[in-house]
C-alpha cells in the first residue's frame, strides 16, 4: 500500500511539472521520432540521452512502439516516460512486426515531420539534423539516411549481407518509380502529408516499411539522400533472422499483385504444398515401411500434415499475429485442426462432384483443392489467428 500511494504522488507530481510546462512556453513538437522496441532495455535510456543531446533547440518527442517486450524495456519506456514528457511508449499486445509498429506510431502522433529509427544505435543519431534540414526544403518530402552515398558505409557487415542487400536493391529498383542509392534503409525523416499520401496502402509487412511507403504513395514522393555509416550492435541481441527474406518477397508481391491475390494467402498455400509433402512422407512410412493399412496410415498422415501446416502458419504466414503460450496455441491448434477437417471434406465433395459430371480427374481434384485452401485460408484467418 505504501509503495502504491508512493507511485500516485510521484505521478500527481509529474503531471504537475507537465501542466507548469504547458502554461510555461511548451512548445508542440516539430519532429516525433518512432522507434520500434522488442527487448531494448539496455538501448532505451542512451537513446533518448543521445537524441536530447543532436536535438537541442529543436522542439521533438519519441514515440517507442514496443511489441510487449519481457526483458525489463516496458519499465524503463514507464520510468522515462514519467520523467521526460518528450517520451511516449506505445505497449502493443497480440501484434508484432516493425512496419506495423512504425505505422501505429507515426499515426499516434501530429507533429509535421516524423523520423523513423532503430533502437540498437546503429543508426547514427546525429545525422538526424541533417536529415530534419533536409525533409523541411520545399523540394523533398521524405529524407532516407543511406548507407551507400560516396561518403557513406555498411560497417562491418560480411560479404554474404552485403551481397544479399545488393540483390534486394535490384529487385526494389525494378519496381521503384525513384532510383534512390539505399531503399531498405530503415532511416528517415518524411513530412506528415507525405506518409498520409501512402499510409491507407501500406503492407505494414515485415521490416522494409520505408519501401512500403515508396511504393505506397501516389504520386510518387520527392527523396533526397544523406550519407551515415551503419554501426556495430552493441547491446543486445539482433532481431533480423532468416524469415525476413521471406517477408521481403512478400511485401513486393503485396504491391505488385496484392490487389489481385492477397499475399497472405499465397503464403498460406505455399505452407500447404509443404503440408502435403509431410502427408506423403508419413504415409509412405507408414504404409509401405511398416506395413500399416492405408486407412489408418491415412488418418496419421492427415493429422502430422495439419499440425505441421498450424505451426508454419504460425510461424509464416501469420508471424504478425502469432500465437505463443502454450494454452493460446493449444487452443489454436484444436481450432485449425477442427476447420481445416471441415476443408477437407469440402475439397472431397467438390472434386467427387465434378468428377461425376464427366470433368478430367484432375481437373476435378484441383477444383476440390483450391476450394479447400480458400475454406482453410478463410476461416482460420478469421476463427484462428485473430487480431487483438
Amino acid at each position: 500500500m505504501t509503495d502504491l500511494m508512493e507511485l500516485s504522488e510521484r505521478d500527481r507530481l509529474v503531471r504537475k511539472e507537465r501542466q507548469a510546462s504547458v502554461g510555461g512556453g511548451f512548445r508542440a513538437p516539430l519532429v516525433s521520432i518512432i522507434i520500434p522496441t522488442l527487448n531494448e532495455r539496455d538501448n532505451v535510456r542512451e537513446i533518448v540521452s543521445c537524441l536530447d543531446k543532436v536535438l537541442a533547440g529543436h522542439a521533438w518527442e519519441v514515440v517507442f512502439v514496443d511489441d510487449d517486450s519481457r526483458d525489463g524495456t516496458l519499465e524503463v519506456l514507464r520510468d522515462l516516460s514519467r520523467s521526460d514528457p518528450r517520451v511516449r511508449y506505445l505497449h502493443r499486445i497480440g501484434r508484432r512486426g516493425l512496419a506495423s509498429a512504425v505505422t501505429e506510431g507515426i499515426l499516434s502522433t501530429s507533429s509535421p515531420f516524423v523520423a523513423v529509427m532503430d533502437c540498437d544505435l546503429q543508426h547514427d543519431v546525429t545525422v538526424l539534423p541533417a536529415m530534419l534540414a533536409r525533409a523541411q526544403e520545399p523540394d523533398c518530402d521524405i529524407a532516407v539516411a543511406s548507407r551507400f552515398l560516396a561518403t557513406a558505409g555498411v560497417g562491418d557487415w560480411s560479404r554474404n549481407r552485403l551481397f544479399l542487400s545488393n540483390v534486394a536493391k535490384k529487385l526494389a529498383h525494378f519496381v521503384l518509380a525513384s532510383k534512390i542509392t539505399d531503399p531498405m534503409s530503415g532511416f528517415f525523416v518524411i513530412r506528415r502529408n507525405a506518409f498520409e499520401v501512402a499510409v491507407r496502402d501500406l503492407s505494414n509487412q515485415g521490416y522494409k516499411i520505408l519501401l512500403d511507403i515508396l511504393l505506397s504513395a501516389k504520386p510518387s514522393l520527392r527523396v533526397e539522400e544523406v550519407p551515415y555509416t551503419f554501426r556495430s550492435r552493441l547491446r543486445g541481441e539482433s532481431k533480423v533472422e532468416p524469415i525476413v527474406v521471406l517477408e521481403y518477397f512478400t511485401l513486393l508481391f503485396d504491391k505488385l499483385f496484392g490487389h489481385v491475390i492477397p499475399s497472405r494467402f499465397v503464403v498460406f498455400s505455399l505452407v500447404g504444398g509443404g503440408g502435403l509433402l509431410v502427408h506423403m512422407a508419413v504415409l509412405a512410412t507408414l504404409n509401405r515401411g511398416f506395413g500399416a493399412d492405408f486407412k489408418s496410415a491415412e488418418i496419421y498422415a492427415a493429422v502430422a500434415a495439419m499440425i505441421f501446416n498450424f505451426f508454419a502458419n504460425n510461424l509464416l504466414t501469420y508471424r504478425d499475429m502469432r500465437l505463443v503460450g502454450l494454452w493460446p496455441t493449444v487452443r489454436g491448434l484444436l481450432v485449425f485442426c477442427s476447420l481445416c477437417s471441415i476443408g477437407i471434406v469440402a475439397n472431397v465433395g467438390i472434386a467427387t462432384a465434378l468428377f461425376r459430371q464427366d470433368y478430367s480427374w484432375w481437373l476435378a481434384g484441383l477444383a476440390g483443392v483450391l476450394v479447400g485452401a480458400v475454406w482453410n485460408y478463410a476461416t482460420t484467418s478469421i476463427f484462428t489467428w485473430r487480431r487483438s
